[in-house]
């Protein structure tokens, strides 16, 4: 590792560090990335996993934020009619594709992830407020993600219904994910 990669990784590291939200370095089994961090956000007590990950040789960083919808949206979703499964699918590319975010959707497994790449600077570095920015946009797709998903499912889940599993003993909360 460079002394370049290196400062870039112990900034992004602080950055993280300083608000209290990383968790744990992400390992490099497969030789490809210059770093990995998990952090969660927002900070408080309702927040999603996220990873930040610089790939070798490369002069960018990847902020993303990996979704698995929950058994009793899956069910509601798989309930509805008219093929509205694949309308609530085609609306998430839509959104994805208007807030500029890069994107992954497994329709088969109702999974996706989005993410947004940030270009370092000339020094090889971010700015802290880019950083969170970036951030930001990721997690605000997801939590626009969520709104859309209990527009589909209005009317076909029932609090009950999470607590039902063991993913979901403490009720329903604002991510709607496992």
């Amino acid at each position: 590792m460079s002394i370049k990669e290196s400062k870039i990784k112990h900034l992004i590291r602080e950055y993280l560090l300083d608000e209290g939200l990383l968790r744990k370095k992400i390992p490099n089994t497969e030789n490809k990335l210059e770093f990995g961090f998990q952090f969660s956000f927002p900070p408080g007590p309702i927040r999603h996993m996220m990873v930040v990950i610089k790939p070798k040789n490369k002069e960018l960083i990847i902020i993303s934020l990996g979704t698995q919808i929950s058994p009793p949206h899956v069910n509601a979703l798989n309930s509805l009619k008219e093929n509205k499964k694949m309308e609530y699918f085609m609306e998430l590319r839509k959104l994805f594709l208007l807030r500029d975010m890069f994107y992954r959707i497994d329709i088969q497994n109702h999974r996706y992830e989005i993410s947004d790449q940030i270009f370092l600077n000339e020094d090889g570095l971010v700015s802290k407020k880019r950083f969170y920015t970036s951030v930001r946009r990721v997690f605000n797709c997801a939590a626009l993600s969520n709104i859309i998903l209990s527009e589909y499912c209005v009317g076909k889940i029932k609090p009950e219904d999470f607590t039902k599993t063991k993913e979901f003993t403490s009720g329903p909360d604002f991510s709607l994910y496992s």
